[in-house]
């Protein structure tokens, strides 16, 4: 029987596993909220759902691995809201449900290392919200979950390159400040290692080997781009935006041993530096 998954916010990762998932023989089914995007949904080889609960509950039946990407809000999870009951029922049929998270749960540590078993100690609201989805998700019975933490995403199209190139990307200073980030590549991998092996109940970190400072994340990218470094800014006089200047108030390092250990992930851009290295020749291939 082909194996499907059903992607509910099918979104830049989802589709970095679809990529990599249907090639293999497996069925995606991917939600959209605006009908405009069925055809290039099928044009990836998703198959599109729109929604709506009735539509997600038929395709619910249908799937035998879930992948949540549709981000919590102050209402709730949408996809618990819209089939929670649904899913309830079907928990012991599922292979496998991978939960995308965020490592802003763990909130700030001033500089520290942090990794799976760390409390849970947000310091947005996003955060706690997200702590709350990853609550309610625990406590379905009978439920193949698997919790990712991600970091900060990048990848093709998402990238310091646009605003180095534009003109508009700072160095924001902050003394001591560090951030861990992910390629959506290696996301996806590790995604696919987990389905491959699934641990129901497992939480992992997915981040790359390397937090570093952003202002040395812009100063890569606009040495890769033969162009004069971006002004630094201090923090303090910075004009950030209330969500840019909210990831500020957290400051840890994420470890991500136990993707390597359980899942026998080697990562494909262990570091910012690959990482840009890739996409910039990718851009110019």
């Amino acid at each position: 029987m082909t194996k499907t998954l059903f992607s509910l916010g099918h979104g830049y990762t989802a589709s970095a596993l679809a990529r990599r998932m249907i090639p293999q023989g497996w069925r995606v089914i991917g939600t959209i909220r605006d009908e405009a995007k069925t055809d290039s949904l099928r044009a990836q080889g998703v198959e599109p759902v729109l929604w709506e609960p009735e539509a997600l509950a038929k395709a619910l039946t249908q799937a035998s691995h879930l992948l949540i990407s549709a981000g919590a809000n102050d209402d709730g999870d949408p996809t618990l809201n819209a089939i929670g009951p649904q899913i309830m029922a079907r928990a012991a049929a599922l292979d496998w449900v991978g939960y995308l998270s965020t490592t802003g749960v763990y909130g700030d540590h001033d500089g520290a290392w942090v990794d799976e078993t760390a409390p849970l100690t947000p310091s947005t609201h996003r955060g706690e919200i997200r702590v709350a989805a990853e609550t309610a998700w625990q406590t379905i019975p009978n439920l193949p979950l698997h919790i990712f933490r991600l970091a900060g995403i990048y990848g093709p199209g998402r990238g310091p390159f646009a605003k180095v190139r534009a003109g508009t990307a700072q160095r924001i200073i902050k003394t001591g400040q560090v951030f861990s980030r992910i390629h959506v590549d290696d996301i996806a991998q590790i995604l696919a290692a987990s389905i491959a092996a699934p641990s129901s109940g497992a939480v992992y970190n997915v981040c790359d080997d390397v937090p570093a400072p952003p202002q040395d994340v812009i100063a890569y990218a606009a040495q890769l781009l033969d162009v004069e470094l971006p002004p630094e800014v201090e923090f303090e006089t910075a004009k950030l935006s209330p969500m840019a200047r909210s990831f500020y108030a957290e400051n840890k390092k994420v470890s991500n041993t136990r993707i390597k250990d359980e899942l026998g992930i080697k990562l494909i851009y262990p570091d910012y530096k690959t990482g840009l290295d890739a996409l910039l020749k990718a851009e110019t291939a």
